[in-house]
């Protein structure tokens, strides 16, 4: 197949269908090999030779140097680009020589020795990864998983005898961190820690992996260890300034990909608008799922095999049962041939379905993310795309699974009902042309920084020499823990000294009220566990809840309990919250005078109320009712960035003032959902406040701020990006080919205003007045 136009009649709907709105061409890409370093034990070579792996790509082989000469690295490259030899390499061949010089000197000393360890953000990466330690058959090389399934029995061996552990972030934790004592012999010899998916550390999570690394390191150094940190991250925006932040010190990256690929063409595909009315009479698209069930239906009908890449599991789910039943009218062979894939089945079901994969007997899957395959699987002709998913990260890594084999390949990326969509597939130069999309984090942040601390003071007492590992708030943070009675001050240092665990502070305080357990109303079975704000929004009475694939309607939420029960349902919609909110300035931290126009980011205080919830129809995206909901008012202390003007401004750009509370309305939700563009947040991550006479700034305001306590960089990157932000803002405004405003430009799912007023045309004067006088 040859990546060009002629691959887009495969999609459906004939040589250039309407709902095509661009087209780009990803070249070919030659492979470019290199001898193996001169240091890598020629076991070690044979090794892969026996894989089939007979020299290094150049950057597989460039990180591995660097990493080798005692270079924390980063390798950012693509999906398939082969990452994994890059801190394999080093690793190994450390472990293997150090364990031929036991096996040489039996009378070797405790500290002798090599080993490493291995973090990732899921079981299915470390399980993955484990397969392929094993595939080299070194004697010398003792992998395990150490996590929270491995058995009590089994964890003293792995603490004593292996020497490659693979671990994820909440293990080293709750559970390696807290019992370093047990773990001194394995910290002496620690040579190599690995971090894989890097630029997975983002937002709340990636503050808490940020503050777990120093503690990490602070441990390896009272050990007398000094870890080289090796990332394997996909392509983003500044890899080098991300992992440097991660761990806290200096790194050298390699970006530039050398393992071959074939052409790929990429269709960026948008749903036409539909009859059906949504809020406030505005039309609505089909939805990403109808449009990709037609896409993958056609592509399997075409014996192309394709996998489809969507968020949610229903979503998978769904998209498999549709396009089943699409196929069922077309050829009755084919809808056997079509299943989905995600988290949630048994392992012996997964495995069943990757071998169906590699061997051709299934055409088309659906699958919730490239992360939760963790699996090779070379021979996928094309990928659908549903919904943006998150990052350019994310996306690159989907679309490179198909053509790992060398053949040319075809992508589409289907936009949602979302003004980042919009932009994006009108925008393709967003993703391809321009790196404007960076992993941010805030290590600092008190809220995650403070737990930190106190685990950390548990561990070994902090001294004052401890100080310049963490971030620079870190002595005022720990007179305010010793004023609030969470540490003691000694001469010598900050000790911890409750008798109960420090490391399980760090959850309660992240989540701002204690986890909600969700209960089987039936069964009284542990479905899972909640944080405690988000259960406003997803575990109110009434909502969609879905586990492991499966459907629950929340029969209560018992707030004063910590439990929601619920109970199984097949509903065909899913819910929606909606919120009223107020905002009060408490410090401007930063600020920029553009004229008439200021833009600060600080410290805020959101009053966030949950009153109501909808619920919609999955293929339609049709309103199907709304509901009340009684729920208290909470408080939020986070970061914000906000935007002042007077009304004189907005008078001269061509406004009245009967405009400017839609206007301003307007351009809060879509600056909300695009915000992804520069920052790597989901619109869910933050929320927004616009008013036209504001009680802290006295005029026109709008507010956009982080949706976590403290904040999580979000926010600040906004600020940062500002300009880039609100001119893709404008343009994704003006791209919708709506009249006056709908869920792909200025209408928000979570508006407890029910996106009223909005003033589409409004919004899109405003933002360009703010980038007139951005300069």
């Amino acid at each position: 197949m040859p990546a060009n136009d002629s691959l887009i009649p495969l999609l459906g709907g004939g040589e250039r269908p309407a709902q095509l709105q661009h087209v780009r061409h990803i070249p070919a890409r030659q492979a470019v090999c290199v001898p193996w370093p001169r240091w890598v034990h020629p076991d070690i070579v044979r090794a892969y030779a026996g894989l089939g792996v007979d020299s290094p790509w150049l950057h597989q082989a460039a990180g591995a140097q660097a990493a080798h000469n005692g270079e924390h690295v980063v390798v950012a490259t693509g999906t398939a680009s082969g990452k994994s030899l890059a801190y394999q390499l080093p690793a190994v061949d450390a472990v293997h020589r150090a364990e031929l010089h036991v096996l040489e000197n039996p009378g070797r000393l405790e500290h002798d020795g090599a080993v490493a360890l291995y973090l990732s953000p899921t079981k299915a990466l470390a399980a993955d990864q484990l397969a392929s330690l094993a595939s080299l058959h070194l004697p010398t090389l003792r992998p395990a998983t150490y996590d929270g399934d491995t058995a009590p029995a089994d964890r003293r061996w792995i603490r004593d005898h292996a020497n490659f552990v693979l671990a994820n972030p909440d293990m080293l934790h709750f559970g390696v961190l807290p019992n370093h004592t047990w773990w001194a012999r394995f910290f002496r010899r620690l040579k190599y820690v690995v971090i894989d998916e890097a630029h997975s550390y983002r937002g709340v999570f990636g503050s808490h992996v940020a503050v777990l690394m120093r503690r990490l390191r602070r441990i390896c150094a009272h050990y007398g260890a000094d870890p080289v940190f090796i990332g394997a991250s996909a392509t983003s925006s500044d890899p080098g300034v991300s992992f440097s932040r991660l761990i806290g010190a200096p790194v050298t990256t390699i970006t530039e990909d050398s393992s071959p690929h074939g052409a790929t063409t990429v269709a960026f595909w948008e749903p036409e608008l539909t009859e059906f009315k949504g809020e406030n009479g505005a039309k609505t698209r089909r939805t990403a799922i109808a449009e990709t069930s037609d896409l993958l239906a056609n592509l399997v009908s075409s014996r192309v095999r394709t996998i489809a890449f969507i968020k949610s599991r229903r979503g998978a789910e769904t998209i498999a049962s549709v396009t089943r039943r699409l196929l069922d009218d077309v050829d009755p062979s084919l809808p056997g041939r079509v299943a989905a894939y995600r988290s949630g089945y048994l392992p012996e079901e997964r495995r069943a379905l990757e071998r169906a994969l590699r061997s051709g007997e299934l055409l088309g899957v659906s699958s919730t993310s490239a992360l939760e395959l963790g699996i090779d699987i070379s021979g996928l002709d094309a990928v659908l795309v549903a919904g943006w998913p998150g990052t350019r990260a994310s996306l690159f890594q989907q679309i490179g699974r198909a053509g790992r084999a060398g053949q040319d390949a075809l992508a589409a990326f289907v936009a949602s009902d979302d003004p980042l969509d919009t932009y994006l597939v009108h925008h393709p130069e967003a993703i391809f042309d321009v790196p404007v999309e960076a992993t941010v984090f805030d290590p600092s942040n008190p809220y995650v920084l403070g737990p930190h601390l106190c685990a950390a003071a548990a561990e070994l007492p902090l001294t004052h020499a401890d100080l310049p590992m963490f971030p620079n708030n870190t002595a005022k943070l720990l007179d305010q823990l010793v004023a609030d009675g969470y540490l003691r001050r000694r001469p010598a240092g900050w000790f911890w000294t409750h008798p109960q665990s420090a490391a399980a502070m760090v959850n309660l305080r992240a989540d701002g009220g204690g986890p909600i357990n969700i209960i089987d109303a039936d069964t009284g079975a542990l479905l899972g566990t909640m944080d405690s704000p988000q259960s406003h929004y997803q575990a109110h009475q009434g909502a969609v809840y879905v586990h492991q694939g499966e459907p629950y309607v929340v029969l209560e939420l018992n707030e004063q309990d910590h439990c929601a029960l619920v109970r199984r349902g097949n509903p065909d919609y899913y819910t929606t919250a909606r919120d009223v909110t107020q905002i009060a300035v408490l410090e401007s931290e930063r600020h920029e005078v553009w004229g008439p126009v200021e833009m600060h980011f600080g410290e805020v205080q959101v009053t966030t109320q949950v009153v109501s919830f909808q619920r919609k129809a999955f293929i339609s995206n049709e309103v199907l009712g709304e509901e009340p909901l009684e729920l208290g008012a909470r408080d939020l202390f986070t970061k914000a960035v906000w935007f002042t003007m007077d009304n004189r401004t907005l008078l001269d750009g061509g406004l009245v003032e009967p405009q400017f509370p839609g206007a301003l309305h307007a351009a809060e939700h879509a600056a909300i959902g695009l915000l992804p563009l520069v920052a790597s947040s989901d619109r869910w991550d933050v929320g927004g406040v616009s008013t036209a006479l504001h009680a802290d700034t006295g005029q026109p305001t709008i507010f956009v701020y982080d949706g976590h306590a403290g904040g999580a960089g979000f926010a600040e990157r906004g600020f940062a990006m500002a300009r880039v932000w609100l001119a893709a803002t404008r343009d994704a405004i003006s791209s919708c080919d709506c009249d006056s405003g709908c869920p792909s430009c200025v209408q928000s799912p979570k508006c407890g205003n029910k996106n009223n007023p909005l003033d589409k045309a409004g919004a899109v004067s405003l933002i360009n007045v703010l980038l007139k006088h951005a300069g």
